[in-house]
C-alpha cells in the first residue's frame, strides 16, 4: 500500500482511523491488530480480538527513521504496524526557551 498524505485509513478490526501525514516511496503493509488497514470506511468492523496496544486519540505515530507519518483520529484497541514493526508514538519537539 502507498497512500498519498491526507488519505484516511481505518482498521477491520476496531475503530481505529488515521490520516496520512508522511509517506515515503515505499510500497508498504500498514496493519492494525495484525490485519491489513484499508481506505474504505468499514460501517462496522468483525470484531476480530486485536493484539496487545492501543492507538490515542490525536497520536502521531512513526517509523523509526521518520519515513512515515500518521494521525489517530479516532482511537482504538489494536496496535499499528508497518511491515510486522510496531510503530512508536512521536515525541514532542521541545521549543526554544524564550529569555
Amino acid at each position: 500500500m502507498k497512500p498519498t498524505p491526507g488519505k484516511s485509513l481505518f482498521s477491520t478490526v476496531d475503530s481505529t482511523t488515521v490520516v496520512v501525514i508522511r509517506w515515503g516511496d515505499a510500497d508498504l503493509d500498514l496493519t492494525c491488530g495484525g490485519q491489513p488497514m484499508t481506505d474504505a470506511d468499514p460501517k462496522a468492523a468483525p470484531g476480530l480480538p486485536p493484539k496487545a496496544g492501543a492507538t490515542q486519540l490525536g497520536k502521531r505515530y512513526t517509523t523509526g527513521d521518520g519515513s512515515v507519518e500518521l494521525l489517530c483520529t479516532k482511537p482504538g484497541e489494536g496496535e499499528l504496524a508497518i511491515d510486522g514493526v510496531v510503530l512508536g508514538i512521536k515525541s514532542a519537539t521541545p521549543l526554544p526557551a524564550s529569555d
